[in-house]
C-alpha cells in the first residue's frame, strides 16, 4: 500500500478538503458522536487553515487528517468555542496573542485502514508538530481525549492546569473527557521525550522523503511531503 502525507492549505483544495470533512464525520458518528465543534465545517472558509492529509496514492482516497486552524479575531479556535461556556476564564487565556500568532492542533482522525498498517495517531501528531516552524507561532493548542492525551504528551504538549478542572472539561458529550494542552516552545520541544523529538526533528530537517513502515497488515510506503504550500493567487 501507499500513502502520501501531504500539507494543503484549505481554500485552495476544495475537493480534498472535502474528503477529509467526509472521513471525519464518518469516525465521529462511529463512535456517536454526531454534534462538536470539531465538525463544524465553518473553519473551510478561512484562509488560515492548512490540513494534514493522509491519502492513498491508488485511488486519492484520504485515509486520515488532522488541521491546523490558526486564531484570528474572525476564526476563534474550536477548543476555545467549545469550552467557553464551561470556563470562561479561556477568553481572557487567549486575549493576550494577536491574530496568527497561536493556533490549535485539531479534528485528527485516521482510518482502520492505515491503523492496520501501524500508521496510526501517532503519525499525525508527529507530522503536525514538524510542520509548525513553518507557521511562525508562539504557541500550539488542543484538546485531548483520555486515549490520546500519553501520546500528546509525549510529543511535548503540557497540560492547562489553569482552566476546567485541572485542565479537563466533560466534551464533546456528558461522559467523555477531554484535556486542555499546550506547546509553549515549538521549535525545541523541550517537554517532548527524547524518542519523539528525534523523529520530528528528522521530519523537518528531510522535509520530502519516501519511507517504509511494517504493521500487522504488511508493509506500507510513505511519500512525505511535509513543505507548507504557498497561498493561490
Amino acid at each position: 500500500m501507499k500513502v502520501r502525507v501531504r500539507i494543503v492549505r484549505a481554500i485552495d483544495d476544495v475537493e480534498a478538503t472535502e474528503k477529509y470533512i467526509y472521513g471525519h464525520h464518518k469516525v465521529l458518528e462511529s463512535y456517536g458522536i454526531t454534534k462538536v465543534t470539531s465538525a463544524d465545517r465553518s473553519w473551510a472558509l478561512n484562509p488560515h487553515v492548512y490540513l494534514i492529509l493522509f491519502e492513498s496514492m491508488e485511488d486519492f482516497r484520504v485515509l486520515g487528517g488532522g488541521r491546523i486552524q490558526l486564531r484570528t479575531e474572525h476564526f476563534p479556535l474550536p477548543f476555545e468555542t467549545a469550552i467557553q461556556d464551561i470556563d470562561p476564564k479561556v477568553v481572557d487565556y487567549l486575549s493576550e496573542y494577536k491574530d496568527l500568532e497561536v493556533a490549535e492542533y485539531c479534528g485528527l482522525w485516521n482510518s482502520r485502514e492505515v491503523a492496520g498498517y501501524g500508521i496510526g495517531s501517532i503519525y499525525l501528531v508527529r507530522v503536525g508538530i514538524a510542520i509548525l516552524p513553518q507557521l511562525r507561532l508562539k504557541k500550539l493548542f488542543g484538546l485531548s481525549s483520555p486515549v490520546t492525551l500519553s501520546i500528546s504528551k509525549s510529543v511535548g504538549y503540557e497540560v492547562i492546569s489553569s482552566l476546567g478542572d485541572n485542565g479537563s472539561f466533560y466534551y464533546p458529550k456528558e461522559g467523555l473527557i477531554a484535556t486542555a494542552l499546550e506547546i509553549v516552545d515549538i521549535d525545541h520541544l523541550p517537554h517532548a521525550n527524547e524518542v519523539e523529538k528525534e523523529y520530528i526533528f528528522d521530519l523537518r530537517k528531510k522535509m520530502s522523503f519516501n519511507t517504509v513502515e511494517t504493521g500487522p497488515r504488511g508493509k506500507m510506503e510513505l511519500q512525505f511531503e511535509l513543505q507548507i504550500p504557498k497561498p493561490n493567487q
